[in-house]
């Protein structure tokens, strides 16, 4: 295990074959997200795997969301803004980031991997802590789209696990002000224009919530106002975007019911939903763990189900 400490700048990996030399840019623009002076937590980069040629790096004790950015060779416009899994402790920047960029890329969408701050480690917007360095970075990847080649318009949350419920959040609550607006870009619109959603956390009912995640979201005891708060499916409005769901049914670790209710609730607004169970695949397969499986096609339906979604009626504003 190798540890070190977050900084911002270029990333050297390999992955499948595939080399990067990876421009990262801070979420925040001073780098320390403005709630982060109330926290405690210390940055760390820890590398778990014993095998180079599958990097499995968590990020932890973050302070200072980052964005590393994976272009397209020949974009399509569109934009992925990715929010990796880690039960609210850490995020997982390979299994559920950069070994994407390769079959994405190749499609022709912008990967943008991002860091965000963990719920329980004292920053000021508490639980809304994730929430907002989303909101802030897909406002920035918007008022910046020309500068990526993307369109505007079409720039989606795609988060696993844990980050399902950032993404979820994202996208039901991207109206909300969870934090004082910065600078311009935060004048930007925050709704994402599409929701792909990989077995993610999303309701906090005690039942069929991931035990993990909910204490380091709203602690052992919550009210029944912030199970609500902090449920997405009860957060859906006509407003939500489309979504694409994938879950397993054999998942031990977040229930499949939880992409159940999601589906219901978007179904009940008639939000454009679709969505995928695959009979066997466990928790966190991402890329890696499909192999063999029919669950192995998640990334191809998903490219089917972006190329034929109609263009977003969303107005965002230009950069500053």
């Amino acid at each position: 295990m190798i540890v070190r400490s977050l900084l911002v700048g270029a990333i050297m990996m390999s992955v499948n074959g595939f080399s990067y030399a990876q421009p990262v840019f801070p979420v925040w623009p001073h780098g320390e997200a403005p709630g982060a002076s109330s926290s405690t937590a210390q940055p760390q980069l820890v590398e778990r795997s014993k095998d180079p040629s599958l990097p499995d790096r968590a990020a932890t004790g973050i302070r200072s969301p980052e964005i590393t950015v994976y272009p397209a060779e020949k974009p399509n416009g569109m934009a992925l803004l990715i929010t990796p899994g880690g039960s609210y402790q850490r995020v997982v920047l390979d299994k559920e980031g950069s070994d994407l960029a390769p079959f994405f890329n190749q499609q022709g969408y912008a990967l943008f991997v991002m860091t965000y701050r963990m719920p329980g480690e004292g920053h000021k917007e508490g639980a809304d802590a994730p929430l907002a360095d989303a909101q802030r970075a897909i406002r920035t990847l918007r008022a910046n789209a020309e500068k990526w080649h993307i369109n505007p318009q079409r720039i989606g949350i795609m988060g696993f696990s844990a980050g399902g419920h950032v993404a979820a959040s994202l996208g039901t609550r991207f109206a909300q002000s969870v934090y004082p607006a910065t600078d311009a870009i935060d004048s930007v619109s925050a709704r994402p224009d599409f929701m792909v959603l990989m077995y993610p956390v999303i309701s906090m009912q005690a039942d069929i919530a991931h035990a993990g995640s909910r204490k380091q979201l709203i602690g052992e005891q919550p009210t029944e106002a912030q199970v609500a708060r902090y449920s997405p499916e009860k957060q859906v409005t006509a407003q939500t975007p489309p979504t694409f769901l994938v879950h397993a049914v054999d998942d031990p670790s977040v229930s499949v019911d939880n992409s159940l209710v999601m589906f219901s609730a978007l179904r009940a607004k008639q939000i454009p939903v679709e969505m995928h169970l695959f009979e066997k695949g466990k928790h966190g397969f991402g890329l890696r763990g499909t192999k063999g499986l029919p669950a192995a096609a998640w990334p191809q339906l998903l490219d089917n189900w972006l190329r034929v979604l109609p263009v977003s009626t969303e107005q965002p504003k230009a950069a500053p």
